[in-house]
C-alpha cells in the first residue's frame, strides 16, 4: 500500500501533505469541468420560461403557466433520464482510465448544451437535453473518483468538499450570464455559452495524468466486470442503500432547483417587474442559492469528520425537509413573497450541499478497480426515478395550475431519506481502500 500512496503524497508542510503539480492541475481540471457542468445544468432552469414561451406554439401547444410547468417537467425528466444513462461512464472509467473518460464527458455535455440553442420545437430541445445529461452525469462520477484517488489521504476529504463547490459556482456563473447575455440576447445565446467547455475537454486530454492509485490496479481493472461486482456479497447492501439515499436527494433537491428561477420570475412579475427585470431577479436568486450551496459544501468535510457521514447527511436532509415547503408552500403564496422566498433560498441552498457528502463518502466504500463504476451507478440510477417523479410533478402542476404546492410536497422524500440512513455504511475514520 505504501508503495502506491507514498509517491502521491510529496512533502509535508505544517502538518498537511503538499500537493504536487499534477495533483493541482488534475484538481482544477476536474473542478472546472464540474463547474461548467453546473453552469450547463442551471442554464435550462434559467431559460425555461422564455424558451418554452417561444417553442410551445411551434410545437402546437398553448402558452400557459400550467403548460410551461408540465412541459418543463417533462423536458427536465428527459435530462434526468440522460443523467441516469450516464452510468456507462463508470465502467469506461474503470477500464480505460479516469482522465480520458473525464475529458470525454466534458466534450459530450458541452456539445449538446450548445446544440440546444438551435432547437426549433420542444422535441428537439428534449433530445439535446437528454444527450447533454449523459455527459453531465458522468462528470460527477469521474471527477469525484479522480480527486479521491489523486489527492493524499490527509487532504482527500477536504478535496471532496472543494470539488463539489465547482458545480454550484457553475450556478453562479450561469446566473451572471443570464443577468447579462440572457437578459439581452435571449435563451438561445445562453445555450450557446454552454458550448465553450469543449475547449476544456480537449485540454484535459493532453494535460491530466492518471492517478497512480488507478495505474497500480490498471491490469486487474481491465480484466474485471465492475458492474457485476457491485452486486457481489461484498458490496450488494451498500450499493442498494447508496442508490436509495441518493435517489432521495435527487428527488428533493432537483425539483426545487429546476423551478427556483421560474418561481422567482412569477413572484417578480407579481411584484410589478417587467420581463427583463424578472429575468435579472431570477439570476440574483440563483446566485443566492449557489452561495448558500457553496458554503454548505465547504462545511461538509469538517462536520463529517466530527459526527460521521450518516449524521452529516441527516442534518442536511433535515434542512431540505424544512426549507423546501417554506419556500414553495409558504413564501411563494404570500402577497409580497419575493423577499421571504429569496431569504429561504439561501438556507435551501446550504442544505443542497448534501451532495458533497456523496463525493466524500462513496469513494470510501469501494475498491479502486470498481470505484468509478460504483460512483457512476449510485449517482445515476436514481435519476431514472427522479425522471419519473418529474413526469408526475409536471402532471400535478398542470392539474393544480400552480408549481408551488407540488414542489413543496417533494420535501417528503427527505423524510424518507432519514429512515434509510441507519442502514448505510459508516466510514468515518476509514482510509481510501485499495
Amino acid at each position: 500500500m505504501m508503495a502506491i500512496v507514498e509517491p502521491l503524497t510529496g512533502a509535508r508542510t505544517r502538518g498537511k501533505t503538499r500537493l504536487n503539480r499534477q495533483q493541482i492541475v488534475g484538481f482544477w481540471a476536474a473542478w472546472s469541468g464540474w463547474m461548467l457542468d453546473g453552469m450547463g445544468s442551471v442554464i435550462y432552469a434559467l431559460v425555461l420560461a422564455p424558451a418554452l414561451t417561444e417553442l410551445l406554439p411551434k410545437s402546437g401547444l398553448p402558452v400557459t403557466p400550467g403548460e410551461i410547468g408540465r412541459v418543463g417537467s417533462i423536458l427536465f425528466a428527459a435530462f434526468l433520464a440522460g443523467w441516469g444513462a450516464s452510468f456507462i461512464w463508470g465502467p469506461i472509467g474503470d477500464r480505460v482510465g479516469r482522465a480520458p473518460t473525464l475529458a470525454a464527458t466534458v466534450i459530450m455535455y458541452s456539445v449538446f448544451t450548445g446544440a440546444a440553442a438551435f432547437s426549433q420545437d420542444i422535441w428537439q430541445l428534449g433530445i439535446f437535453r437528454f444527450l447533454s445529461g449523459v455527459g453531465i452525469g458522468g462528470q460527477w462520477a469521474l471527477a469525484g473518483t479522480y480527486v479521491a484517488e489523486a489527492w493524499p489521504e490527509d487532504r482527500r476529504k477536504m478535496g471532496a468538499g472543494y470539488l463539489q463547490t465547482g458545480y454550484y459556482f457553475g450556478f453562479f456563473f450561469a446566473a451572471a450570464l443570464n443577468y447579462t447575455i440572457g437578459a439581452t440576447y435571449g435563451w438561445r445565446a445562453m445555450f450557446l455559452c454552454g458550448l465553450f467547455p469543449v475547449l476544456l475537454g480537449i485540454w484535459m486530454l493532453f494535460s491530466v495524468k492518471e492517478p497512480q492509485r488507478w495505474k497500480a490496479h490498471e491490469a486487474e481493472a481491465r480484466r474485471s466486470n465492475p458492474l457485476a461486482e457491485l452486486f457481489s456479497p461484498k458490496y450488494r447492501r451498500r450499493t442498494i442503500v447508496n442508490v436509495a439515499v441518493i435517489t432521495v436527494a435527487i428527488i428533493g433537491l432537483w425539483a426545487g432547483a429546476v423551478y427556483e428561477a421560474t418561481a422567482i420570475v412569477q413572484l417578480a412579475r407579481k411584484a410589478g417587474m417587467d420581463a427583463a427585470g424578472a429575468a435579472r431577479m431570477a439570476s440574483i436568486g440563483t446566485g443566492i442559492l449557489s452561495i448558500g450551496t457553496i458554503l454548505g459544501c465547504l462545511a461538509v468535510p469538517p462536520i463529517a469528520e466530527r459526527i460521521g457521514r450518516r449524521n452529516t447527511l441527516a442534518v442536511y436532509f433535515a434542512i431540505m425537509a424544512v426549507t423546501i415547503p417554506l419556500a414553495f408552500g409558504w413564501a411563494f403564496y404570500l402577497d409580497n413573497g419575493l423577499l421571504p422566498f429569496l431569504v429561504i433560498l439561501f438556507f435551501l441552498g446550504f442544505g443542497g450541499g448534501n451532495f458533497a457528502v456523496f463525493s466524500l463518502w462513496l469513494p470510501e466504500q469501494y475498491g479502486t478497480r470498481v470505484r468509478a463504476t460504483a460512483f457512476a451507478f449510485a449517482t445515476s440510477f436514481g435519476r431514472f426515478i427522479g425522471a419519473g417523479v418529474n413526469f408526475m410533478l409536471g402532471a400535478v402542476v398542470l392539474q393544480m395550475g400552480t408549481l408551488g404546492t407540488p414542489v413543496a410536497l417533494t420535501a417528503v422524500a427527505f423524510a424518507a431519506g432519514l429512515f434509510l440512513l441507519p442502514f448505510a455504511t459508516e466510514t468515518k475514520g476509514a482510509i481510501l481502500p485499495e
